[in-house]
């Protein structure tokens, strides 16, 4: 009889000692976690790299949730299910499986191995390669959660999505466009062939033109920058709402945007299986697929920040474990 493998007890993990540049990110060896109850336990193929990752390493983005130094970063998980804890009825050993687990509290993507709640994964989409399920939760979970679930984008909606061409931008045309929305996208003239492919109908080169002066009456604008806002109010219709991606908008903008009649919100993700299920659904029926713009090994995390921070092509970055 063969001799199940023995689990390992420590693990390679991204960890975290100093806030700064990318350099503070380095590999070391960390006890591997263990599931609890509802919890499974996944070795982790792939980490998606994400804008909060780098602001968070700064001292900034997640930081104040995460507590104290040192800490593993990483939100988006594709990998196998390596141990099922009593309670979890979802999953089996072997499966494969992605998610966005325990955000904004750490996850501790960019190691071998996680832990989380059942729930904070699904099955990983049939045609989806590890690549892209690991570049695909956080981003599409944005995505998902700000036009269906915040916005409720329906059919015939006359959509603006500033930043278009990013990791959450391309996701969210996407959605939109699955949901019968007119989608108008910003982002550069080289990209508007990839965003038109992508659903957009309309794409407005922002170095160039003035999407203020370009679209009016729109039902709803998703600002994946978050420096739109005023322009943004704009070009919506009484009762239009504006969905700005990062979390912090400014209270006079709200406070502007009501006085107008007009509707104004920050956002901020969080596991969602049935998120997660929708965005299976669209990825499985051909409707929605992630670009990786790039892929680096565990120990190149710090080359992966530095890229994610500077005018890469578009698309997701991620982290092969």
């Amino acid at each position: 009889m063969a001799t199940p493998p023995v689990e390992p007890e420590t693990m390679r993990a991204v960890l975290m000692r100093e806030f700064g540049e990318p350099e503070v990110l380095a590999v070391e060896r960390v006890a591997v976690p263990q599931p609890i109850l509802t919890e499974i336990q996944v070795r982790v193929e792939v980490a998606g790299v994400n804008p909060v990752d780098f602001k968070t390493r700064k001292g900034r983005g997640m930081a104040p949730v995460l507590g104290e130094l040192p800490f593993v970063l990483g939100w988006d998980v594709a990998g196998v299910v390596t141990e099922v804890a009593p309670g979890v009825t979802r999953f089996a050993v072997g499966d494969e499986v992605f998610g966005m687990p325990w955000f904004p509290r750490q996850a501790g993507a960019y190691a071998e191995y996680v832990t989380a709640p059942s729930r904070h994964f699904a099955a990983k989409p049939h045609g989806l390669s590890t690549e892209e399920a690991g570049a695909l939760p956080l981003a599409a979970l944005t995505a998902w959660q700000v036009v269906v679930d915040t916005a409720r984008v329906q059919e015939g909606d006359d959509v603006l999505i500033h930043g278009a061409a990013g990791g959450v931008g391309h996701l969210a045309v996407q959605i939109a466009r699955a949901r019968g929305a007119n989608v108008t996208a910003t982002a550069r003239r080289e990209q508007a062939e990839w965003l038109g492919e992508l659903g957009a109908e309309r794409v407005i080169d922002y170095r160039e033109e003035n999407f203020a002066a370009l679209c009016s009456g729109l039902d709803a604008v998703v600002d994946c920058h978050g420096s739109q806002g005023e322009a943004s109010l704009e070009v919506l219709r009484p009762g239009g709402l504006l969905v700005s991606v990062p979390s912090r908008t400014p209270p006079e903008l709200i406070e502007t945007a009501k006085r107008r009649n007009l509707r104004a919100t920050g956002f901020l993700v969080e596991p969602d299986p049935v998120g997660l299920a929708g965005i299976t659904a669209l990825v499985e029926a051909g409707r929605l697929r992630v670009h990786v713009d790039e892929a680096f090994e565990l120990e190149r995390a710090a080359e992966a920040h530095h890229l994610a921070e500077s005018s890469h092509g578009g698309g997701k970055i991620v982290l092969r474990v």
